[in-house]
């Protein structure tokens, strides 16, 4: 989930501007933990984070809850077993709540300078009746492989809200950002358990 925007940060001491590259959530973390403030090239000067840096990393998260939704969306209409669907649905339902409160975010930002507070969002199982047989091979191997990617991605975006979290100086962005954080582990976790499902028995177990 990348943009591959390349930013520019102007130094207050001497005008020269300093590049970003913001080039999805493992970049950005990596930018983030080599120094939380960034180096004018041309004197040397820190350029602090500041409200500016706050709206690029808002707009970059809204980026990939956008993506992320429609990924799951679009694995939600392949997926066969109703379960699969069912859960694929809720999660893309789910990333696009955040994508909404982020945009609202955003609006707030630039408006007004002020963060929002964000109560979070909850994933609720459905019970789903039907008894379903084991899938076929290529199945199972598509079902397992989308999982594998939608883990990889709530983990890079659990480090990248975790690493705004840290930068963040508003205590309403700080707990936004925690929040959010901790809603993509919970996604993560639910997608693990339906991998070793898939891989131990062969069938979906959401909504048992």
């Amino acid at each position: 989930m990348g943009n591959g925007k390349k930013e520019t940060l102007t130094c207050k001491q001497c005008g020269a501007e300093a590049d970003i590259t913001l080039q999805g959530f493992e970049s950005v973390v990596d930018v983030i933990q080599r120094q939380k403030k960034l180096a004018c090239k041309t004197c040397g000067q820190d350029l602090p984070w500041t409200g500016r840096e706050d709206i690029k990393a808002v707009k970059v998260a809204m980026e990939a809850e956008n993506n992320a939704a429609q990924s799951y969306s679009k694995a939600a209409r392949k997926t066969r077993n109703p379960k699969g669907r069912e859960m694929l649905q809720q999660l893309s339902e789910f990333e696009m709540n955040h994508y909404r409160k982020l945009k609202d975010l955003l609006k707030s930002l630039q408006e007004k300078g002020e963060w929002i507070l964000y109560e979070g969002t909850s994933l609720k199982k459905k019970a789903i009746s039907l008894k379903m047989e084991k899938p076929k091979g290529q199945e199972q191997l598509t079902d397992m492989d989308a999982l594998k990617i939608a883990i990889r991605e709530e983990k890079k975006a659990q480090a990248y809200y975790r690493s705004m979290a840290e930068l963040t100086e508003d205590p309403r962005g700080r707990d936004m950002y925690k929040r959010l954080a901790s809603e993509e582990a919970l996604h993560e976790k639910l997608l693990n358990d339906q991998y070793y499902s898939l891989h131990n028995t062969g069938l979906w177990s959401w909504g048992d």
